[in-house]
């Protein structure tokens, strides 16, 4: 029985209820693979898991939902979702649970090969926030040739957005702090500062006005600023600003949505072929051992430089 390390959450709260514990990994069953982690991916939602104020009837908790590392087993029928998926393949796993392990068995449809042009790291990182930012550009149905302003140009999922627009043809002009402007710039989008009239400053940096709006943020300024900019308000796309969308008639995707779900696994394998062509990339601010996740958790909670964090597990 192989066994594996791995990250639970025994309490709601902070980094600190996070305690790595040895547990048996199943053999994989019929449609599934058996994979050594070499890096889990590190998103926002980790945390929101096991936040304060939740039913303790949940507890404990396996934490995380991306990770790449090479298929150490393969169970009867199972096809990885895209390439060979042979054993000792790097591959990709999302829209699973429990990826902060160093061992996991996950369905083979999961499962997709990692592009030779990232690294586990980056790998461990691509599709949870490129799927979202996948969703945000179809869901406000941006088109080439339009200009659209997104919230949070500098974060994981602006970053993809940025990319993913700029092969759609669209023009992008993204909110940071100043400090991120040179990042925005570097994925081909036009910074605006979030500081003062936001409103007006896009209208600067968009003369012909805005086609769609897409919010990683959730603030009252940008979604005021976006009400004020915006024409077709169903062209209104948040990730977090539920009341607000809900009250004033834009979109919210994500955990509340219905479609969110099933987007994004349909998504995946375009996103992995996008990275593959050398179209997509993930940059990466920190990386920490897998040991050290409490550090890595208290990080990813606190603002940090742009880019992605991740836990590695040494082969």
């Amino acid at each position: 029985m192989t066994t594996s390390r791995q990250w639970i959450a025994t309490d709601f709260g902070g980094p600190e209820v996070l305690q790595l514990r040895e547990v048996e990994v199943p053999p994989p069953g019929r449609g599934e693979v058996t994979i050594a982690v070499r890096a889990s991916g590190m998103n926002p939602a980790d945390y929101k898991h096991f936040r304060p104020g939740q039913d303790a009837r949940l507890l404990p908790l396996t934490i995380g939902y991306e990770a790449a590392g090479v298929i150490t087993d393969i169970g009867q029928d199972a096809q990885i979702a895209a390439g060979a998926g042979a054993m000792g393949d790097g591959v990709i796993a999302f829209q699973i649970l429990g990826s902060y392990a160093t061992a996991i068995t996950v369905p083979a449809k999961d499962v997709f090969a990692k592009p030779a042009s990232l690294d586990f790291a980056q790998a461990a990182n691509l599709l949870l926030a490129g799927t979202t930012a996948a969703e945000l550009l179809a869901t406000a149905a941006v088109a080439e040739g339009e200009t659209v302003l997104l919230h949070g140009a500098a974060g994981a999922v602006g970053i993809s957005v940025l990319q993913q627009a700029r092969l759609i043809g669209a023009r992008v002009i993204g909110t940071a702090s100043e400090e991120n402007f040179t990042v925005v710039e570097s994925f081909g989008g036009v910074p605006v500062s979030y500081h003062g009239d936001l409103a007006e400053r896009a209208r600067l940096a968009a003369p012909d006005g805005i086609a769609a709006v897409l919010d990683t943020v959730g603030s009252d300024d940008a979604v005021d600023a976006s009400l004020a900019l915006i024409c077709d308000r169903r062209r209104f796309v948040t990730l977090t600003a539920f009341g607000r969308a809900g009250k004033e008639g834009f979109v919210a995707i994500g955990a509340s949505n219905p479609a969110s779900g099933p987007f994004r696994a349909n998504a995946r394998a375009g996103l992995v072929a996008m990275a593959a062509a050398g179209n997509l990339t993930v940059p990466i601010a920190r990386t920490f051992a897998f040991e050290n996740a409490h550090e890595a958790v208290a990080t990813l909670a606190r603002p940090h430089a742009s880019g992605k964090l991740a836990l590695l597990v040494e082969a």
